[in-house]
This record gives structure tokens, C-alpha cells and sequence, in this order.
């Protein structure tokens, strides 16, 4: 093994290795367990969540894998269908050409030539992080099986009542001409403004204060076209008059009626709300409460498909509207017609007035344009039905949320739940299996030529396909069973679903989450998954949302590779068109990696994320850490080295249960136990950051910091008995191979790298540590005894070094140490590892104080009651020796003023567990004792 810790010498090799010999498939005999991979779009890039993500699944399946379980990580991709399909329209506007130029059909071709050459990016990006997926059982969610599987779901619901085509109101994206989801919007803080218009009042009606008019605040004024009412509070004074009766909505000259509803604030504005029921969520629900008419200002009102027959997809007005200009607003795009209209206010004298105003601005993430909430024919999924059975198995018990608030989130979202439209207006997607005759008449079903045969059709009558595709969330919906073959009852689905754990973000827990139970429970009279583990996002390290905006995205893979400065400004800045805002964030990434960043590896980052994943809160993103634990994992390279190089080619007796074991040996194979159970208990808690927050401290703290210190004199001493060369031999190898089996799931490469070699010494057999038998811990193994002793020596030897620290005592020189008031315990254990103590703490001597001999002046530390005395004889400098003991008094001074409050404090006592209280008064007694005699200490060295 190299003496030096290069993590890209190993990574690559070991995970072909792995995916080559089939290693990541089904092939426990225990119990099945599986987890369904959340697919990412075919046409993203790995990121930070995904990394997260992918870390914390690997860990599981690695865990689970090595406990006997019949392990089954589901991968695949999403078609991604509004993003697969503007790389391939970019693609096509660079050569001069659009989808329509092509045709349906070609189209779809080159976005299978696309997806073929490019879309693997990201399953190879999953790969480089160690993701032990069965890759062998890969899915895409426009492959054959996947594509029966949404048409069978499609014709089953809507054979069951369950989808419908209804016209509602829908986020609308005018530039991409489709509906998207909530989850495709983001809204954007931005100023705008709010014009304060007056509507006349009809039939020579007045106001309290006597005016002819009302005044509505609006902040798009364009939308008055479609105005079907003006609402007020019921209980607004102003205007209980009024309702009932109507204004002349200004331009379009339609009367309206005033209504009242308890949606208006009466706080803002005037009181008075315009209502457009066809271009407001809110307005679309008063509108309905109300029976008010629906007044699209944007469609063309096509009676039959192709929707190739609605021109006014692109947000521009159409001819049904009352013209007032001389061309009147038909095909005027909504932007230009709002300052035409507040034109035409201000003409007539009822612009009342214009007031700046901070927006939330809704755009499409994709296309960057203004959502218009837009009224048009779609499919939707009746959800209310579905919900009650979603709820009950969350009620239940049948699904947990791990952390368990998460439930409420989801339970509020459910029991609020809307129906879902599931149609878009792409071409790249599962087309709906739906047809059309020239009538509009729409018959359901999974081919043409079942839809003739069920609907009693001759081939007289001619039909069309619907050109719309469904939501790209209803296919990934039915993801844990479609993805094993559904609705055949595959041998695949029967064993591994349904399916063990989800793992994903807070964000989609109903785009997602939701609307998996829903699907799955309704078609498969199954749960999907039994535990839904919800981590948070992972934001910078000041707790900002990673955004390019913000310049302050990482990409994992530059962490695990190395980026130099020059790329990585490349990455954060290309294609920004603000020049001011590329040079913020190449001057921010100067000063925060003025040299790039290094190459980490996998298993740093990867170790780095589960040492984050606490119970769902957002990560903090520290590149500190990371640095942290590629440290951590050099620490362990060079602690397998020193292994090897006192183990190899020596009798380790493996094969002997009778060498003779020192108190140093049993206390770390004691500890092995304690940190096996609770990196174990920790992982079936889901707490992944306490998992390896026990195997850090294990490894680091206790066998590579003193274990491997302590048991250098046996091994490195030609007269020490063979019998305990050989028992720290085994030692040394078996807790190793054992702290590798516990290591794996979070760091697999390394852990892999070393076993190879210490396998053999350890007696172990097998080709890959992947598949070894994860550590159970063995309880008579437990020495607290063999802990109580080497805890005394580890204190001891602490008390000597704090000493030459303070008293700036060379290591090289060997100093003598004095005990006092030493128990017939502390004698026992002097007597035990004198020999250790004399070697690793470099001393002359060590001694006990005798009962008549005065103390030497010494500087001092203490273990528990004990005192350990260094004298200063040639070595103090007797003002630094009294500043030190002064700070030390102040310290536990302080403990015993803190300690001593807390224990005069009559609720505490009150309120407290008895042992709480009992262990507070016994940290008190030791605060005062340790004070007292430092005192003491500092009165003799203040006397000379």
C-alpha cells in the first residue's frame, strides 16, 4: 500500500470493479430492503442535493447489505419533459430551425438521439460518488415498460372516475406555450406598481362619503378586461349599501355586480377588490362561491383539438375583447396592453392614482418569464378521493416521517389538496391516451385500436390522438412499482415492494412524496415505501440558498476532483448577462478559494454529509469540514500502514482464542463493542451524523491517537513476551478490519483499499468488503474494568503533557514525576503500567509521594483526587508557574461559583431527577477540592 493517501488511485478502479463483478444486485438472503433512487432528469448535473442525497441512500444500502438483507437500490432517470425539450428546441435555433419545422414525429426522434449521446452525464457524475446502485436494473421513465405502466395508470383512473378534462385555471408559461406545476414557478421579489382605478357606479348609486365610483388597487391592470364582479367585506360599512348593486366596468362597458365576501381585506386599499375569476387563483374561488362568469382575456375559445387551434398561447389578448383603441387589444401582448389601458383610465379621468409597490413576481423557473394564471381546458386527477387513503396509511403508522413533523407538513398539505392537472402541452413526454373525434367527443383508452373496440367506433369515424403529454411528476408518481415491472406481477414486485425507505427533501414532499402513496396505494392496494426519511437543503456556509445568482453553487464533483480558480470562475460566471453581477461573484470566489479547491476524494465529501445529516434541518455546507475529514481519512491510511508494518509476516494468531490479551488490548476491543452498538443503533435511527460522530471518535480518538501509542512498547520491546506481541498483534488487525466494516458504508473506497490487505491477517476471506458481515457487538466483550484503567493512565499521561505545554518542557526531555494522595487503586494501576507511562510520557522516574515526605515545589495537575507533581527543581520559572496556577483557580473558581448557583437554585432542585442533582453536587465537590489544593500549591511556589 502507498505510504501516501491518493484517493483518485483507488476510487475509479474500485467501483468497476464492484459494478463489473454485479456486486450492487440483489443477492442477501436475509429480508428484502429496498430504495428507489428519486430520479433525476436526464438532463441535469450532479449537484450538492444530490450528493447529500446520494450519500445518505448509500449509506443505508451498504449498511443493509452487510446485515444479510436482500438489498435492491432502484436507479434511474426522469425524461424531464420542459427541459429535455428546450435543449433539444436550443439545439435546433442554433441550426436555424424550430420543432415545428420538423414535425411531431422528427422532433421526438432527435430527442432520442439526444438522449442517447448526452443524457447519461448524470448516472456517470452518480457513479463517481461510490452510489452502489444496480445498475444492471436501470430505468428511464419514457422506456417501454415504465410508458405501459402510465397509459395502464391513465386508463385505470379514468375508468375508476378518478381523471377528467375540466377547464380550470393553470400556471401558464407564455413562452413555452404549456401549464406547469407550482413547483415550476418561483416567485421573485421585485418593485412594481399599483394603479388605483375607478369603477362608476351604476343607476346613479353613491358611496357613503357620496362618490359616484369605487376604487379597486390592481397590480394588472390588463386583467380588468376579464372583471366579472367588484367584492367587498360584508361587514365594511362603507359599502353594505352597495351590494347587490353593479358598476359600468370602464372600456368594455359591461355592467358587474358589487358582492360581498370575507376573502377582501378591509385593511388595504380602499376595501374594494376587482374580481377576474379566469386570471386569479384567488378570484377563480370567489368567482365559484358566487357563480360569477369566467372571461378569458387570452384564448381564441377552440371548441375542438389540435390546441394547435388556440393561437393566444403567448400571453397576448384576444378579439372577444371590447375594443376601446382603434384596432381595439386583439393580439396585443398583455404588457403593452396594460400601459394602453392605464392610458385610456388616465383619458377618461378614472385613474385615480399610482403607488410603487414590492411584488412577488411569479416566473417559470425554466423560461424566466411572468406566469399567467390562464383558464383553459386540461386533464386533472380528482385528488380528494385519493387523499383519504394517503392520510390513513400516514395515521396509521403504515408510513413514517423521519423526523416525525414532517407528518403535519404533510397532513396539512392533503387534507387542502386540490385537484391535480396532469396535462402539458409538450411534445416530448407520455402522450395522453386519449382520442377525439370531430365532434370533440373524447374516448379513453390504451391504443386506438382498444378505444374503437370499447367505444363500439367504426373505422368510418375519424380520430385523433390528444396532443398533450402528462406532467413529468405523474410518471415519476408511480416510480416504486412501475420501475419493477407493474402492472405485471413480476417476481421483482412481489419481493421488493413495497419499497423500504424514501430518502429525499422537505421541498416535494406533495409534489412527490404525496403523490407516490396516492398512486401506489390506489393501483397496487400497496404503501409505496414504509419510512420516508426527510433531510434538509444544503445551503453555503452562512446559511444562504446555493443559487448561480449568488455565485455560491458548488458542484460536488469539484470537491471530490479539484477545480482550479480559473475553471472554476469559468463555471460560476459563463453565460451571466450582467456584467456587474459576473464580476461580484468572480471577486467573491477569488476570496473565498483564492487557489481553487483541492481534490478531496469521494470519501471526505461523503463522510462530510452524513456527519450533517442531523433530523431534518438545513446543512450548513463548511468546506473546513471536508479539509476535516480527508484528514480523517489519511488518518486512517497511515494508521493501516503502521499496522502493516508490525503485523505482516508476523504470527498475528487469528487462529488462536488464547493469547494473552493486556489491559490496553481489552480496553480497545471494549470500546469496538460500545462503538458497533452505537453506530448500529444510530443508523437504524436515521441519525447519520451521530453514526459518524461514534465511528470518528473511535478511530481517531481512541485507536489511532492512543491505541496505537500505547501498544508501541509491547511490539517495539525485545523483551516483552511473545505471548503479548502476538494478543497486540491480532489486536491491532482484527479491531482494524472491524473499524473498516463499521467505516464502509460512509467512506467505501478507503475502507475497501485497506481490507484487501488487512483481511488476510485478520482472517477474513472473501472478494469485496461490500459483502462482509457488518459488526454485531459481542456484550461479554464489554471490559469496564480494562476502560476504567486505561482512562487512569490516558488521564495521567494528559496531566504530564498539560504540564510541558504550560511549563514549556521539551518532549525530548525526560523530566520525573511525583504521585500524591494516591487510592490503593491508583497504586495498582502505577504498578501495571509503569513500564508504559515511563516509555510514552518520556520520564526519569515516577514515584509515589511517601505518607511523611514533603511535596517538592512541583507544577501540578490532577487526576480526579490524585495528584500528579512534576518538580520544577531546574526546570520552573517560578512567575509563569504562578500565572499558570492562577488561571487554573479562576477556572474552577468559576465551575464552583456556576455549579454551586445551579444547586442554590430551589426550582432546579426541586424539578431535577435526583441523579442529575447528585452529579452536580459531585462536580462541585471535586471544583472545590482541585481548587483548594491548587491554593495550596500556589502558596508554597508564591513562599520561595
Amino acid at each position: 500500500m502507498d505510504k501516501t493517501y491518493q484517493p483518485h488511485a483507488i476510487e475509479t478502479s474500485w467501483y468497476q470493479t464492484w459494478e463489473s463483478n454485479n456486486y450492487f444486485a440483489p443477492q442477501g438472503s436475509g429480508e428484502p430492503y429496498t430504495i428507489m433512487i428519486p430520479p433525476p432528469n436526464v438532463t441535469g448535473s450532479l449537484h450538492m442535493g444530490h450528493g447529500f442525497n446520494n450519500a445518505i441512500m448509500d449509506a443505508l444500502i451498504r449498511f443493509r447489505r452487510m446485515q444479510g438483507r436482500n438489498t435492491l437500490w432502484q436507479p434511474g432517470t426522469d425524461h424531464a419533459g420542459i427541459a429535455t425539450q428546450m435543449v433539444v428546441e436550443r439545439q435546433l435555433a442554433a441550426q436555424g430551425i424550430s420543432r415545428h419545422d420538423l414535425g411531431r414525429e422528427k422532433f421526438l426522434e432527435k430527442v432520442w438521439e439526444w438522449k442517447h449521446e448526452s443524457g447519461g452525464n448524470i448516472t456517470r457524475q452518480i457513479r463517481r460518488l461510490g452510489s452502489s446502485v444496480d445498475w444492471s436494473r436501470e430505468r428511464f421513465t419514457m422506456d417501454e415498460g415504465l410508458s405501459n405502466a402510465v397509459k395502464e395508470a391513465f386508463v385505470r383512473l379514468h375508468e375508476d372516475g378518478l381523471i377528467y378534462r375540466g377547464k380550470r385555471l393553470v400556471n401558464w408559461d407564455t413562452k413555452l406555450h404549456t401549464a406547469i406545476s407550482d413547483l415550476e414557478v418561483e416567485n421573485h421579489d421585485e418593485k412594481g406598481h399599483l394603479w388605483h382605478l375607478r369603477y362608476p357606479l351604476a343607476d346613479d348609486a353613491r358611496t357613503a362619503d357620496g362618490l359616484t365610483y369605487l376604487v379597486v388597487a390592481t397590480t394588472r391592470p390588463e386583467t380588468m378586461l376579464g372583471d366579472a364582479a367588484v367584492a367587498v367585506h360584508p361587514e365594511d360599512e362603507r359599502y353594505q349599501a352597495l351590494i347587490g348593486r353593479h358598476v359600468m366596468l370602464p372600456l368594455v362597458n359591461r355592467l358587474i355586480p358589487i358582492v360581498a365576501d370575507e376573502y377582501v381585506d378591509r385593511e388595504f386599499g380602499t376595501g374594494c377588490v376587482k374580481i377576474t375569476p379566469a386570471h386569479d387563483f384567488n378570484d377563480y374561488e370567489v368567482g365559484k362561491r358566487h357563480d360569477l362568469p369566467l372571461i378569458n382575456i387570452f384564448d381564441q375559445n377552440a371548441a375542438v383539438l389540435p390546441r394547435a387551434q388556440v393561437f393566444n398561447l403567448d400571453g397576448t389578448l384576444n378579439d372577444r375583447v371590447a375594443p376601446s383603441l382603434p384596432d381595439g387589444y386583439a393580439r396585443m401582448d398583455r404588457f403593452e396592453a396594460r400601459k394602453a389601458i392605464v392610458a385610456e383610465f388616465e383619458a377618461m379621468g378614472l385613474l385615480e392614482k399610482i403607488d410603487d409597490h414590492a411584488l412577488k413576481v411569479p416566473r417559470g423557473d425554466r423560461s424566466g418569464t411572468v406566469i399567467e394564471p390562464w383558464l383553459t381546458d386540461q386533464w386533472y386527477v380528482s385528488t380528494k378521493p385519493l387523499a383519504e387513503k394517503a392520510i390513513a396509511v400516514v395515521e396509521s403508522g403504515e408510513i413514517q416521517f423521519v423526523p416525525k413533523q414532517y407528518e403535519n407538513m404533510y397532513f396539512s398539505w392533503m387534507r387542502d389538496i386540490q385537484d391535480w392537472c396532469i396535462s402539458r402541452q409538450l411534445w416530448w413526454g407520455h402522450r395522453i391516451p386519449a382520442w377525439y373525434d370531430e365532434a370533440g367527443h373524447v374516448y379513453v383508452g390504451r391504443d386506438e385500436d382498444e378505444v374503437r373496440s370499447k367505444y363500439n367506433l367504426g373505422n368510418e369515424i375519424d380520430l385523433r390522438q390528444d396532443e398533450d403529454v402528462l406532467d413529468t411528476w405523474f410518471s415519476s408518481g408511480l416510480w416504486t412499482f412501475s420501475t419493477l415491472g407493474w402492472p405485471e406481477q413480476t417476481e421483482f414486485l412481489k419481493t421488493f415492494h413495497p419499497t423500504d425507505v424514501l430518502v429525499t427533501g422537505f421541498d416535494i414532499i406533495f409534489f412527490w412524496v404525496a403523490r407516490m402513496i396516492m398512486l401506489s396505494t390506489h393501483l397496487t392496494g400497496q404503501i409505496p415505501f414504509r419510512t420516508v426519511y426527510v433531510h434538509g437543503l444544503v445551503r453555503d456556509g452562512q446559511g444562504q440558498k446555493m443559487s448561480k445568482s449568488k455565485g455560491n453553487v458548488l458542484d460536488p464533483l469539484d470537491i471530490v476532483d479539484g477545480i482550479t480558480l480559473d475553471a472554476l470562475l469559468e463555471k460560476r460566471t459563463s453565460g451571466m448577462m450582467q456584467p456587474k453581477l459576473a464580476e461580484k461573484i468572480a471577486k467573491q470566489t477569488r476570496a473565498e478559494f483564492p487557489e481553487g479547491i483541492a481534490s478531496y476524494g469521494t470519501d471526505a465529501l461523503r463522510f462530510t454529509f452524513c456527519s450533517l445529516a442531523s433530523t431534518g434541518r438545513d446543512v450548513k455546507f463548511d468546506m473546513g469540514r471536508v479539509e476535516g475529514f480527508r484528514n480523517f481519512c489519511n488518518k486512517i491510511w497511515n494508521a493501516a500502514n503502521f499496522v502493516f508494518e508490525n503485523t505482516e509476516g508476523k504470527d498475528t494468531g487469528v487462529n488462536d482464542e488464547s493469547v494473552e490479551l493486556s489491559s490496553v488490548d481489552r480496553w480497545i476491543i471494549s470500546a469496538l463493542q460500545r462503538t458497533e452498538m452505537e453506530v448500529t443503533r444510530q443508523l437504524d435511527a436515521f441519525r447519520f451524523d451521530l453514526a459518524a460522530q461514534a465511528l470518528y471518535e473511535f478511530i481517531w480518538d481512541e485507536y489511532c491517537a492512543w491505541y496505537l501509542e500505547l501498544v508501541k512498547p509491547v511490539l517495539w520491546d525485545e523483551t516483552a513476551s511473545a505471548e503479548r506481541q502476538r494478543g497486540t498483534r491480532r489486536t491491532l488487525v482484527r479491531v482494524l478490519e472491524t473499524a473498516l466494516r463499521l467505516a464502509h458504508p460512509f467512506m467505501p473506497f478507503i475502507t475497501e483499499e485497506i481490507w484487501q490487505r488487512v483481511a488476510p491477517l485478520a482472517g477474513k476471506q472473501g472478494p469485496t468488503l461490500m459483502l462482509q458481515p457488518w459488526p454485531v457487538a459481542d456484550e461479554s466483550r464489554l471490559d469496564p474494568a480494562a476502560e476504567d484503567d486505561i482512562e487512569w493512565v490516558k488521564a495521567l499521561m494528559l496531566g504530564i503533557r498539560q504540564i510541558r505545554g504550560e511549563m514549556n518542557i521539551s518532549m525530548a526531555r525526560r523530566i520525573d514525576v511525583v504521585l500524591r494522595h494516591a487510592s490503593d487503586t491508583d497504586r495498582r494501576r502505577l504498578a501495571e503500567n509503569q513500564p508504559l507511562l515511563m516509555k510514552l510520557a518520556k520520564l526519569e522516574s515516577v514515584r509515589l509521594l511517601g505518607e511523611d515526605e514533603e511535596a517538592p515545589l512541583a507544577a501540578v495537575a490532577l487526576v480526579h483526587e490524585m495528584e500528579v507533581l512534576v518538580p520544577m527543581a531546574g526546570l520552573i520559572d517560578k512567575d509563569a508557574e504562578l500565572a499558570r496556577l492562577d488561571k487554573e483557580i479562576a477556572r474552577l473558581e468559576g465551575e464552583v461559583k456556576r455549579v454551586g448557583g445551579k444547586l442554590a437554585n430551589a426550582s432546579f432542585v426541586d424539578k431535577a431527577p435526583a441523579e442529575v442533582i447528585a452529579k452536580e453536587r459531585s462536580k462541585l465537590a471535586e471544583a472545590e477540592l482541585g481548587r483548594d489544593k491548587l491554593q495550596e500549591q500556589r502558596a508554597r511556589i508564591a513562599a520561595l
